[in-house]
């Protein structure tokens, strides 16, 4: 029997991830895709970066806008709120069999819980990881225990959904989708990376990305303040700036971020999102990554290239040897990109996150798994005391 198997995504970097594992259900006869794009995708202010789906020769199920107008706890709150009163009506009509869901953010929230309302087994791609200077942590693990099917990018991962009490039966280390991206993915020369950005490159690049960290109130001004400080105190070097998402406070470092390159012309760019291609190919041209994105513990450590890891947003996470982490203080990332300048990139190491074959082992899996039993039982952990 063909499954429906539906798809959901609400962001660039989200859909570079998951284009592989899209594009190989898409091509298999033993499923049909239904890909719901919500979100930043949507967003004007963001991109609109579903045109880059359509592009890809994708076919869009459905559009499922979510008012992305503000960044304030009510605001973001309000759009939860609206996600799933408009994912229950898709799925009412999609009927999908399976839906796979991406990460940790609000929406997401959201579209799992609808979807357990409506009794559809849910597929959870990077569980059990943390990070604990966001909200997100929390929605990650909550999400967990919605999900009846489990994909983590490492066995200390896989272990801690198991001990959220996830049946090991059902929990599967398949490394993590960006790094399939990274392996795959036709990168940009030079040349044709500089007249992408229209902007030549200067003897020293950084790329910066930094996100708000939502369980720090009022902080993403302050600390992105003191990253601009010492970014400022850098000759001869382009700093490329891609903005952050729609996470609370997010607009803050977008005004922040659009000041700096107004009155800094000469060494600063900015790009709502570079899109996976250029981003991916700009940073084996880079000094180093800036910033507190998850790209930098797992795309950019795939290229040898030093992340300079601001703050607590991805504290928690198991990292590679080119990660340098830093306070967010203006000396402490001062400090840290001197180091990071330099870094041996050529180090060999293995990367936690698998060898790039992630799409391949979850099409396995599903097409292993004939049905999926709602009703869990909670898997105790034997000690040595039971």
């Amino acid at each position: 029997m063909v499954k429906k198997i539906c798809i959901v995504t609400g962001t660039r970097a989200e859909f570079g991830q998951l284009y592989w594992l899209i594009d190989k259900i898409n091509k298999d006869s033993d499923f049909i895709l239904q890909l719901i794009v919500t979100g930043m995708h949507l967003s004007p202010e963001f991109g609109s970066s579903f045109n880059e789906i359509i592009e890809s020769g994708f076919i869009i199920s459905k559009k499922i806008e979510i008012q992305l107008s503000s960044d304030s706890p009510v605001g973001i709150s309000k759009s939860m709120g609206l996600a799933q009163i408009s994912f229950a009506e898709a799925f009412d009509q999609l009927k999908p069999d399976l839906v796979i869901i991406l990460g940790d953010r609000t929406e997401m929230l959201a579209i799992a819980s609808s979807a357990l309302i409506f009794g559809i087994p849910i597929a959870h791609i990077h569980g059990g990881e943390i990070t604990e200077g966001v909200y997100d942590d929390s929605i990650r693990h909550a999400i967990t225990k919605m999900s009846s099917l489990h994909f983590t990018s490492t066995d200390i991962y896989r272990n801690r959904v198991i001990q959220m009490g996830e049946d090991p039966e059902f929990v599967f280390n398949v490394g993590a989708l960006a790094i399939e991206s990274v392996l795959n993915l036709k990168l940009l020369t030079r040349e044709e990376f500089e007249k992408s950005i229209n902007h030549k490159l200067f003897s020293k690049n950084l790329l910066i990305t930094f996100h708000p960290v939502t369980l720090e109130n009022n902080s993403a001004g302050e600390q992105f303040t003191q990253l601009l400080e010492a970014l400022d105190e850098l000759n001869d070097t382009l700093l490329i700036f891609t903005k952050p998402n729609s996470d609370k406070d997010g607009r803050i470092i977008i005004q922040l971020i659009d000041e700096y390159v107004h009155t800094h012309s000469g060494k600063a760019i900015a790009f709502t999102s570079l899109g996976q291609q250029r981003y991916l190919s700009a940073i084996p041209l880079m000094d180093a990554i800036v910033g507190n994105s998850s790209s930098g513990i797992l795309e950019v450590p795939a290229f040898n290239v030093p992340t300079v890891n601001i703050g607590d947003r991805q504290k928690g996470r198991i990292m590679g040897p080119t990660i340098l982490n830093c306070e967010p203080l203006k000396e402490a990332i001062s400090e840290t990109i001197v180091k990071a300048y330099l870094f041996d990139k050529a180090i060999r190491w293995d990367h936690p996150y698998g060898k790039g074959n992630t799409s391949s082992q979850i099409l396995e899996i599903f097409k292993k798994t004939d049905t999926i039993n709602l009703k869990k039982t909670f898997y105790n952990i034997q000690t040595d005391n039971s």
